[in-house]
C-alpha cells in the first residue's frame, strides 16, 4: 500500500483550534483507536474549516512548513496496515 501524500491531524490535547502549513489535509479526531473517519478538508481560499467529526477548528499558516502545527505535534504519523 502506498504511503498517504495528503497529511493527517489529530486532536490528542483536545484544544479548540490548531493551525497548520497546508490547505488540504485529513482530520482524524484522535490517534487511533480513539480516531473518528478521517475526512479530507479543503481550506480552499477561506485559510480555515472545521472538522464535521470532531469540531477542530483548522486555521492555515503560511509560516508554518507542510506537515508543522500550532500546537506541535498534531501530525500522525503512523503507519497503517494493509487490510
Amino acid at each position: 500500500m502506498a504511503a498517504s501524500l495528503v497529511p493527517h491531524f489529530c486532536n490528542d490535547q483536545g484544544v479548540g483550534k490548531i493551525t497548520i502549513g497546508v490547505k488540504e489535509f485529513q482530520c482524524m479526531g484522535a490517534r487511533p483507536p480513539f480516531d473518528h473517519p478521517h475526512v479530507f478538508l479543503d481550506m480552499g481560499a477561506s485559510g480555515d474549516t472545521l472538522c464535521p467529526y470532531c469540531s477542530t477548528h483548522y486555521v492555515y499558516d503560511p509560516q508554518l512548513h507542510g506537515p508543522e502545527s500550532d500546537p506541535p505535534g498534531c501530525l500522525f504519523e503512523g503507519t497503517q496496515k494493509a487490510a
